[in-house]
């Protein structure tokens, strides 16, 4: 079984395991990611699937192992600005109470110096269009905006830096089913008009399905499968992974 994309490598994890005390978090996951691609990791709760995901962006340290972003190893990169070049979306949205929508888009741009200088209300109201958000809300707070209105908001956050990776854990966790599904037509859109990889979290199998090139499987661990989802269903490797994705 490969876990190499076919194209160029935008994140590769080579042999990473992390501990948390006595538990293995991590058991030395090998996987490589190709630019462009979605890819969605799924397993049930404790599976080591927000751990890695988290790994990318340097919140988490491996105690074992290698992870390579744009072809450069990052126990060698400022973890700073590592982050602030990668998209991060979470369940939480994680938007500042006190700043209104426009300064909550504009936050990280401006730690950057980028704020005022070639990127303005022209860039967020790109933005707020991609995420399917209207004018109006742009001096809204974060307690004035619905459940999905936040979630917006904090998509479009994460991709005013114009990331080429974008994290996402458990983004659509907290808002209704209609919503989420609007969310997720969103993420189609934003992801054939924006060049950038994908790495998404959750433990919804039919939004995996709709949403990936490729489902990364995981269990205790460790990666157990890695495919499409066709291939995946019509083929599971063991009975875990055929009632995780066949609903059995």
């Amino acid at each position: 079984m490969s876990n190499s994309g076919d194209g160029r490598s935008s994140v590769e994890f080579k042999s990473v395991s992390k501990f948390y005390g006595k538990i293995k978090a991590l058991d030395n996951v090998s996987l490589k990611i190709s630019e462009g691609e979605f890819v969605t990791i799924i397993g049930t709760s404790g599976c080591g699937k927000t751990t890695l995901l988290k790994t990318v962006n340097a919140l988490v340290e491996p105690e074992k192992g290698t992870v390579i972003v744009g072809g450069t190893d990052i126990k060698n990169t400022n973890h700073i600005k590592l982050r602030r070049s990668i998209g991060y979306v979470i369940q939480d949205v994680g938007l500042f109470p006190h700043m209104n929508v426009m300064k909550n888009i504009a936050y990280v741009p401006s730690l950057v110096g980028r704020a005022g200088k070639g990127y303005g209300k022209r860039d967020i109201l790109y933005l707020l269009d991609a995420v399917g958000l209207e004018e109006s809300l742009l001096e809204r707070y974060p307690a004035e905006l619905s459940g999905g209105q936040q979630q917006r908001v904090g998509i479009a956050r994460a991709l005013a830096m114009k990331p080429r990776i974008l994290l996402m854990d458990e983004p659509f966790g907290s808002v209704d089913e209609i919503t989420r599904q609007k969310l997720q037509d969103e993420i189609i859109s934003i992801r054939q008009n924006l060049d950038c990889t994908i790495l998404f979290v959750t433990h919804d199998i039919d939004e995996a399905i709709k949403l990936s090139d490729r489902l990364v499987i995981m269990d205790r661990g460790e990666i157990i499968q890695v495919g499409n989802a066709q291939s995946i269903s019509s083929d599971p490797i063991n009975d875990y992974v055929d009632r995780l994705i066949n609903r059995q």
